[in-house]
C-alpha cells in the first residue's frame, strides 16, 4: 500500500466524523515578549551525538568502499582474490576512525570549520598509512602488497574524505542557521545571579546554547527586565505553556542551592516537561567533586531531570516503530478490512472515527479508531465516558472495543503520521474526566506521562489498567505505570510489552466496554 493512497483512504473515511476543537482548554496568557519568541519559526533539534555517530559510520563505509573498489578494479584482476587485502582494508578503516576520534574531530563544532578539520583529518589519515607500512615492514609483508593499490587507496580515500567533509560542513552550517543544532535554553532567575549566568554562557566560544530569555516570579527590584540582553519573558508558571508553544531543550536554574524550598516548588511545576533541567553552580560557594558536575562549556551545572528517550535511544525507537509497525500493519490489513466491513454493515456512518487526544508534550493530535458508537451519538471529545452496557455502543462496537480491534487504525498514526508509537502511555482524549474533574486535576504529575510519544499499547495496559476510568485508583495507577515505563524504557522493554499485549487483551479486559 502506498503511503499517499493510505492517507487518502483515512481522510475519506473520516470526512464526516471530525473531532470538534476541545472546549474549555486552560492555557496561560503569555507576555508579549514570550509570544514574540513562540511566533518564531523553529525546526526540530538534531542530536550532536547522533550526527557524530553517523559521520563515524559514513567514514567507515566510505573508506571501505574505496579500498575494496580499488582492490577489485586493480589488484584482483592481476593476482586473484586474497583475504589479506580485505583484512588490511578493514584494519586500516577501523584505525582511521579511531585516529579521527583521538584527534577529536567528531564534534559538531569541528564540522562547522574547515582548516582545523582538514588538517587533523589529513594528518590522521597519513598516520594510519605510515602505521600500516611500518607493520607490513616488521611482518615482512611489504613485497606482497601492491604499491599502486596502497598509494591509490591513500590519495583516493583522502579525496573522498575531503568531499564528504565539505558536504558535511555545508549541511552543518545550514542546520546551525536553522537553529537545529542550538540548545534552546530558558533561565530561571532574573537577578544578579541570572545575569552572571547569561554572561558566562554567552562568553563561551562555539557554544550551542541559545538563551531565549529569563523567567522569575518576583516583581520587586531584585528581578531585572533583562539579563545581559536576554529579556524577562514571564513567571515560572509560564514556562510550561511557553515550552508547549515553542521548542525548549534546557531549563537552567540560576538560583543558589541555598534556595532549596523555592527550587523544589518550581521543580514540581516543571518536571512534567520533556526537557533537561539543571541547576547552575557557577555562583555557588559550595563545591563538589568535578565528576559531580556536567558542563555547558566551562559553566558547571548539576543535573536534576533529563529529557527521556533522546539521542540514539530516539533513533532506535523511531526505527522500531517504523519497521515493526509497518510489518504489523501489513499483517493486520486483512483483519482491518473485515472489521471495516462489519462496522459498515452494522450501522450507518463512516468506518473510521477521528478523535483529538493528548500527544507528545501535550500537543493535540488526531487519533484514528474504528467507529464503535452510533454515528449520531459520536462523542469526539470523550466528554462522557463509555460505561458497561452503554446504549451508544453498536453491536459490532462492543466486540471490537472488548478485543481492542477498534484501535488497529492507530497503526496508520504510527507508520504514516508518526504522532504515535507502538508502545507508550495511551493517549487520552483531551476532555477525559473522572466524575467532574479532568484527569490532570485528579492526579498530580498527570502531564508527565506526555514527556514521550503516546503509544497504541503500554505498560499500564498489559497490567490491566485499561478501559473505563471511574475511580481515583484507576487513573493514578495508569499514571504510575506510565511513569515507570518512561523511566525504564528500552527497546527490549518495548518488545516485551508488544509481545505480551495479545495475551493481556484476552485475560485483562474486564474494564473494556
Amino acid at each position: 500500500m502506498e503511503p499517499l493512497n493510505a492517507r487518502s483512504m483515512l481522510d475519506a473515511a473520516t470526512a464526516t466524523t471530525t473531532a470538534a476543537r476541545p472546549q474549555g482548554e486552560r492555557r496561560r496568557r503569555l507576555s508579549p515578549a514570550a509570544l514574540a519568541v513562540t511566533n518564531q519559526k523553529v525546526g526540530g533539534a538534531y542530536s550532536p551525538i547522533v550526527i557524530a555517530g553517523a559521520v563515524r559510520l559514513a567514514d567507515f563505509i566510505l573508506l571501505s568502499l574505496v579500498g575494496v573498489g580499488l582492490y577489485l578494479g586493480y589488484v584482483m584482476p592481476l593476482s586473484g582474490f586474497h583475504w589479506e587485502y580485505v583484512a588490511a582494508i578493514l584494519g586500516m578503516t577501523v584505525a582511521a576512525v579511531v585516529c579521527f576520534q583521538a584527534a577529536d574531530i567528531y564534534q559538531v563544532q569541528v564540522f562547522r570549520g574547515q582548516l582545523r578539520q582538514m588538517t587533523l583529518m589529513i594528518s590522521s589519515w597519513a598516520f594510519v598509512f605510515l602505521l600500516f607500512i611500518g607493520v607490513s615492514f616488521l611482518a615482512k609483508l611489504g613485497g606482497e602488497v601492491s604499491r599502486v593499490w596502497l598509494s591509490s587507496f591513500f590519495f583516493v580515500g583522502l579525496a573522498a574524505l575531503i568531499v564528504e567533509r565539505l558536504t558535511l560542513r555545508t549541511l552543518v552550517r545550514r542546520w546551525a542557521h536553522d537553529g537545529r543544532l542550538d540548545r534552546r535554553t530558558v533561565i530561571v532567575g532574573a537577578d544578579q545571579n541570572g545575569e552572571q549566568l547569561v554572561e558566562a554562557l554567552k562568553a563561551e566560544e562555539d557554544s550551542d546554547i541559545h538563551v531565549l530569555g529569563v523567567f522569575d516570579d518576583r516583581n520587586d527590584s531584585r528581578a531585572m527586565d533583562t539579563c545581559a540582553g536576554s529579556p524577562k519573558l514571564g513567571k515560572v508558571d509560564d514556562i510550561v505553556e511557553f515550552a508547549r508553544r515553542t521548542r525548549v531543550d534546557l531549563v537552567l536554574f540560576a538560583l543558589p542551592i541555598s534556595a532549596e524550598t523555592r527550587i523544589l516548588e518550581m521543580l514540581k511545576k516543571l518536571w512534567v516537561l520533556p526537557v533537561d533541567i539543571r541547576l547552575s553552580a557557577h555562583t555557588n560557594k559550595l563545591r563538589f567533586r568535578p565528576r559531580s558536575y556536567s558542563y555547558l562549556g566551562s559553566v558547571p551545572t548539576l543535573d536534576v531531570f533529563e529529557a527521556p528517550i533522546t539521542d540514539w535511544d530516539l533513533v532506535m525507537k523511531w526505527l522500531f516503530d517504523r519497521v515493526v509497525g509497518g510489518l504489523i500493519l501489513l499483517a493486520a490489513l486483512p483483519v482491518m478490512g473485515l472489521v471495516a466491513l462489519a462496522v459498515k454493515l452494522d450501522s450507518p456512518g463512516p468506518v473510521l472515527f477521528r478523535q483529538k487526544r493528548f500527544g507528545f508534550n501535550n500537543e493535540r493530535i488526531d487519533v484514528y479508531k474504528f467507529r464503535s458508537l452510533y454515528h449520531h451519538q459520536a462523542d469526539p471529545t470523550a466528554s462522557k465516558v463509555v460505561t458497561k452496557n452503554d446504549p451508544r455502543v453498536t453491536r459490532v462496537g462492543r466486540f471490537i472495543r472488548k478485543t481492542s480491534l477498534d484501535e488497529l487504525p492507530q497503526l496508520f498514526n504510527v507508520v504514516l503520521e508518526g504522532n504515535l508509537s507502538l508502545v507508550g502511555p495511551r493517549p487520552h482524549a483531551v476532555q477525559s474526566k473522572l466524575e467532574n474533574r479532568l484527569f490532570d486535576e485528579a492526579v498530580d504529575g498527570y502531564f508527565a506521562r506526555h514527556r514521550v510519544k503516546p503509544g497504541i499499547t503500554g505498560w499500564a495496559q498489559i497490567n490491566g489498567w485499561r478501559g473505563e476510568v471511574d475511580t481515583d485508583e484507576k487513573i493514578q495507577k495508569r499514571v504510575e505505570f506510565d511513569l515507570y515505563y518512561i523511566e525504564n524504557w528500552s527497546v527490549l522493554f518495548d518488545l516485551y510489552i508488544l509481545l505480551k499485549t495479545p495475551f493481556s487483551l484476552l485475560t485483562k479486559n474486564e474494564n473494556a466496554y
